[in-house]
């Protein structure tokens, strides 16, 4: 009896031993041996960085902040914060605001705020900020370069994950591509919308009452959408590092034990 068992016992570790190195040779076979995976891992990691500051860079309204000139006499102030999709108009008061500036703000101050979503997405109709009028037609290409880009970013995560469980080599220079492309996406919905800004500050409405005069800074939801621009173009070149053969850099940096003696 402990002979049948023994049999069976060994016939199982073969089929096992034999399973194992079916898939260690089918991995191989596919250019995915640990140390590329993990070469691969840590370049859609520094991706993925990028692409967490793309959706908060998108999904925030901190990108541009207008700010009006403290009134003597006058106990509030107005500024306003915006994005490309909604502006929240802020007014605070005055004893709140740091004592160096001229101006009101930081948006970040505590004080009533009023936000509303943009309407030249549903009705076409320009936003009328501080008796200033937008510019619809560039504030609308600025959201839809940014939306562009994060479908694409979305792509090339998706290429990526395809390359580390199932073996398709073929899809990481498609994923380069995809991370490049969305990140100069990006760094243009950035300049198209600092023309948007612009307009808007020369667009003043003749309607009374006048328009006050402003000041206005970038704010950190357009730093995000800086850096994950970079950084996404800095993955798309790490992914397209991995793509290329091996022996260029093998005869560039041979290894230790090769060398003469």
């Amino acid at each position: 009896m402990m002979m049948w068992s023994n049999f069976f016992l060994q016939e199982e570790n073969r089929r096992r031993e034999a399973a194992g190195r079916r898939r260690a040779h089918g991995r191989y076979r596919s250019g995915l041996t640990p140390e590329r995976e993990g070469k691969v891992k840590l370049a859609l990691l520094l991706a993925a960085v990028g692409a967490t500051l793309a959706v908060l860079s998108v999904g925030t309204e901190f990108w541009v902040e207008l700010n009006t000139y403290k009134a003597n006499g006058s106990a509030v102030c107005e500024a306003a914060h915006l994005g490309l999709w909604k502006v929240c108009t802020k007014r605070l008061w005055q004893a709140d605001v740091p004592a160096d500036r001229d101006t009101c703000g930081p948006a970040e101050l505590p004080g009533e705020a009023n936000c509303t979503y943009f309407k030249f997405f549903t009705t076409g109709e320009n936003a009328r900020i501080f008796q200033r009028t937008t510019k619809k037609e560039v504030n609308l290409a600025a959201a839809v370069i940014a939306v562009l880009g994060l479908v694409v970013m979305a792509l090339g995560c998706l290429c990526i994950i395809m390359v580390l469980t199932k073996g398709a080599e073929f899809l990481l220079r498609v994923g380069a591509v995809c991370f490049g492309f969305s990140g100069l996406l990006l760094l243009v919905s950035l300049e198209v919308f600092r023309h948007s800004v612009r307009a808007l500050l020369q667009g003043v409405s003749p309607e009374p009452p006048p328009a006050p005069r402003l000041t206005y800074e970038y704010s950190w939801s357009l730093g995000c959408g800086l850096g994950a621009g970079l950084i996404l173009l800095l993955g798309a070149g790490c992914f397209l590092l991995l793509t290329l053969p091996s022996w260029p850099w093998g005869s560039l940096c041979p290894k230790r034990g090769h060398r003469a003696t």
